[in-house]
C-alpha cells in the first residue's frame, strides 16, 4: 500500500538497521522521524563497545548509507578492517546521523512506550488500514509526548532485553534481588568496569562466543591480578563441540579462540561446570552464593560477581495496541520463524528474506534487525539492511524492489575473531552484534544438522542468517 505524504515514517531505533532505514527511506523522498531511547546514536553499540565483530566493514555498512556518506566525501574504513561496537558508531553511525537529510530527523533520549492507530484501539477495524499511527514516547526531561506517523518500522533490536540465568527462561529464584552482582552481556571486564571484577571469583554463565570471550579475557585479568577466579557454566553439556574444531575449523580464527579455551581448561585456570542449572541465589557476607545442580548433584558456588552471557529476548511490550503477529516459540514474525528456527535450521540454510516475510497483520507496520528474529540468536547485520531496503521499498510504493534480493555474502565466511596480542582472544561478537548464546557461532554446520539443532558453520557464510543463495550486488 502506498502511504500518503504529508506524515513521516516513525523508525525506532537509531542502531545501524535503524539509521539504514532512514538512509533508505531519505533515498526515497520520504521523511523519516528517528526515536533512540539513548543518548546518542548507536547507543547499544557503544554498551558493548570494546567488543570487536567477527564481520568485516564491508558487511557491516549498508548501501544507501554508503551513498549518503560518500557523496558528503565521508573516510570509509578498510573494507576488510574488523571495527568493535565503538568504531562502528564514531566512524559509521555518528557520521551518518549528522548528514543535513538525517540529522532534523533523529530524536535522542526518545523512548517508546506505546504504538496504537490513532483514535483506535486494537479491537477497532472500520478505517484500521488507512489511520495513522500514534506514537508515545518518553522524552530526556521525563515528559510523555505524542507523535503521529504513516507507517513504523520496528529496529528496537533486542539488547535491552537479556534473557535470565535460568535454564527454563526465568531469572532464578533470587536473580532479581542480587543484580548488583549481575553483569547481563559482555562487561568491559579490561576497561571501565575492572574493578568489579579485579581479584574476584566470577562465575560466566553461557555457552555462546560471548561467554567464551569473557572467560578468556577475565583469564587477561587474572595475569596482571592474580587473585581473579574463573569459573564457567554451560547450562546444557557442549563443552566438546563448542570448543571443538581446532585448526580444523572452518575459521581458523575462531578455532583458534577454542583453542584458547581448552589450553586454558587443562592448564586448570578456568574451570568448567557443566551441565550446571542454577536454581537459587543468595546473599552471603557480602559474596553470592549460586544454588543449582551440576550432573543433577546438589552444588553451591561462592562467588563474588555473575556474567549472564544468554543471549537477549525482543519487548514485545510497546506493540500490545496493534495487530502483531508472532510465531510462539521464536517471537519472530510467522513468515520468518521457520526460516530461522534454530531447532531445525544452521545459518547456512537461511534463505534471504524481506518485506513479505516481514508483513503483519497491522498495514504498514514492519519489526526489521535482531528484533525480527526474536529469540533466534543469528541475526546478521546486512541482513537487516536487505530487511530495511525491502520494507521501504514496499512504503514507497514500489512491491518490485520490495521482492528481489539485495544481499550478497562471503563465500568463505562473514564471521571471524581478531586478537588482541596475536595470542589470546580479545573479546569478540558474531556477525555484526555480540555472539548470543546456544550455538549462535559456534558449531560446524554438519555436526549441528546431525544432532538436530543449528549450528553456524562458515563453509560458505558463518553464523549467515540470510543464507548464501544471493549474488546480487552486497548490500
Amino acid at each position: 500500500m502506498k502511504l500518503e505524504t504529508s506524515l513521516p515514517v516513525a523508525v525506532i531505533g537509531a542502531g545501524p538497521v535503524g539509521l539504514a532505514a532512514a538512509a533508505h527511506l531519505v533515498s526515497r523522498g520520504l521523511t523519516p522521524i528517528v526515536f533512540e531511547r539513548g543518548a546518542s546514536v548507536g547507543a547499544s553499540l557503544l554498551e558493548w563497545g570494546h567488543v570487536r565483530v567477527f564481520s568485516p566493514w564491508a558487511y557491516n555498512v549498508d548501501a544507501a548509507a554508503r551513498a549518503l556518506l560518500e557523496a558528503a566525501g565521508w573516510d570509509a574504513p578498510e573494507p576488510t578492517d574488523l571495527p568493535t561496537g565503538r568504531e562502528i558508531v564514531e566512524r559509521y553511525l555518528a557520521p551518518l546521523a549528522a548528514l543535513p537529510p538525517l540529522a532534523p530527523a533523529i530524536r535522542l533520549s526518545a523512548r517508546v512506550i506505546a504504538i496504537t492507530r490513532l483514535g483506535l484501539d486494537k479491537v477497532s477495524n472500520r478505517g484500521r488500514d488507512t489511520a495513522p499511527f500514534e506514537l508515545r514516547w518518553i522524552d530526556a526531561a521525563g515528559s510523555e509526548q505524542a507523535s503521529v506517523v504513516r507507517a513504523v518500522i520496528d529496529a528496537s533490536g533486542t539488547w535491552a532485553r537479556p534473557n535470565p540465568m535460568g535454564v527454563d527462561g526465568l531469572p532464578v529464584l533470587g536473580e532479581r534481588a542480587a543484580a548488583e552482582f549481575i553483569d547481563y552481556g559482555i562487561p568491559d571486564v579490561l576497561g571501565a568496569s575492572r574493578r568489579r571484577f579485579a581479584g574476584r571469583t566470577v562465575l560466566v554463565v553461557g555457552s555462546g562466543h560471548s561467554a567464551i570471550n569473557t572467560a578468556l579475557v577475565l583469564l587477561r585479568l587474572q595475569d596482571a591480578e592474580p587473585g581473579t577466579r574463573v569459573l564457567w557454566a554451560l547450562r546444557r553439556n557442549r563443552i566438546e563441540r563448542l570448543l571443538g574444531g581446532g585448526l580444523n575449523d572452518q575459521l581458523p580464527e575462531r578455532g583458534a579462540l577454542g583453542l584458547a579455551a581448552r589450553q586454558a581448561i587443562d592448564a586448570g585456570r578456568l574451570q568448567v561446570l557443566a551441565p550446571f542449572a542454577a536454581t537459587r541465589l543468595e546473599p552471603a557476607d557480602g559474596k553470592l552464593a549460586v544454588i543449582g545442580t551440576l550432573n543433577q548433584t546438589q552444588l553451591t558456588l561462592l562467588v563474588d560477581r555473575i556474567v549472564v552471557a544468554t543471549g537477549f529476548r525482543p519487548d514485545l511490550d510497546l506493540l500490545s495496541e496493534l495487530r502483531v503477529a508472532v510465531d510462539p516459540a521464536t517471537e519472530a514474525p510467522p513468515a520468518l520463524s521457520p526460516l530461522i528456527d534454530p531447532n531445525f535450521h544452521s545459518c547456512g540454510t537461511v534463505p534471504p528474506h524481506g518485506v513479505v516475510e516481514l508483513t503483519q497483520p497491522e498495514a504498514n507496520f514492519f519489526i526489521v534487525g535482531s528484533k525480527s528474529y526474536g529469540r533466534a540468536p543469528t541475526f546478521l547485520m546486512a541482513t537487516g539492511y536487505e530487511q530495511a531496503r525491502s520494507v521501504v521499498a514496499e512504503l514507497a510504493g514500489d512491491p518490485v524492489a520490495a521482492r528481489q534480493v539485495h544481499l550478497v555474502l562471503p563465500e568463505t565466511g562473514v564471521c571471524s575473531v581478531s586478537f588482541a596480542d596475536g595470542a589470546t582472544p580479545a573479546a569478540a561478537s558474531c556477525c555484526g552484534g555480540p555472539a548470543e548464546d546456544s550455538s549462535s557461532c559456534c558449531v560446524a554446520d554438519a555436526l549441528a544438522k546431525a544432532e538436530g539443532e543449528a549450528g553456524c558453520g562458515c563453509g560458505t557464510a558463518a553464523a549467515n542468517p540470510a543464507g548464501t543463495t544471493s549474488t546480487t550486488e552486497p548490500a
